[in-house]
């Protein structure tokens, strides 16, 4: 069954192998982004040396490597469980002889690893010969990263599925995509770092998923978290993993109990 699961995931790279051309313009358009981000960011810190506990070159580095993170993760698995619902295909996907939630983490995985060789990596390659970005010299920092990478795929992939397992109750849950995606994007960090945020709300982010998808990875990379608090941070992210099975799990127990079909 194991290697049924394998099979999505190398589906799904393939799948989007053949759409790689829109990519490649995505490169260009995270660029652009990172540029306005990073020039903005020298102007706010002016002469100042450091700011919140970054200083330029680590900010530099972390709007990087947060933009491309962001383009290793994303995904619209919400919008796939969405319209399998208000198409009735969901119906077909119940009586077959696998999980449907575990076939679409997978199908995340499958175009995250498309994204990390395409997308992500040729794109870290050329914001680095762009902008000034210091990457870390230690193998373990690179190592360390990456495991939590995977670990901001699976969770934002979660908060996906939860959003598009709403379209049972809701019926047409498009504002709720649109309103979870900006959340992500803000709360997670890839605006604006968590550090910069007032009092109150960073200290709410520390009891919400947000900030294991982007800022704790990043403020690794960077070597705002030193090394000896690394592994600490990755138990986080572990926590948040299994902690977001819990409602998924319940979720779908529901949804599956008010399943109607609004298709033809």
């Amino acid at each position: 069954m194991m290697s049924a699961y394998l099979d999505f995931i190398r589906i799904r790279f393939l799948t989007m192998l053949a759409y790689r051309v829109n990519y490649y313009s995505g490169i260009v358009i995270y660029a652009i982004n990172i540029g306005a981000y990073y020039f903005l960011w020298k102007a706010i810190f002016g002469s100042a040396e450091t700011l919140q506990g970054f200083t330029l070159a680590q900010m530099t580095t972390y709007i990087a490597v947060s933009w491309m993170a962001r383009a290793f993760y994303f995904n619209n698995l919400d919008r796939e469980i969405a319209n399998d619902i208000r198409d009735g295909s969901i119906a077909m996907q119940l009586i077959r002889p696998y999980s449907y939630l575990f076939v679409k983490m997978m199908q995340g995985l499958g175009e995250g690893l498309f994204r990390l060789i395409l997308f992500m990596g040729p794109g870290l390659l050329i914001v680095c010969l762009l902008f000034p970005v210091k990457l870390p010299k230690d193998p373990a920092v690179w190592i360390i990263y990456f495991i939590m990478l995977m670990f901001s795929l699976f969770i934002n992939s979660q908060l996906n599925i939860l959003t598009g397992l709403a379209a049972f109750f809701v019926e047409n849950n498009e504002g709720m995509m649109r309103m979870k995606r900006v959340l992500v994007d803000l709360f997670s960090g890839v605006l604006i770092p968590i550090a910069f945020f007032p009092g109150w709300l960073k200290s709410t982010m520390e009891w919400l998923p947000f900030q294991a998808i982007t800022y704790l990875p990043s403020a690794v990379f960077t070597g705002r978290t030193p090394m000896s608090e690394a592994w600490g941070v990755l138990g986080l992210q572990a926590v948040w993993f299994f902690v977001l099975l819990v409602p998924i799990m319940f979720t779908w127990r529901a949804a599956r109990k008010r399943l109607f079909v609004q298709g033809g």
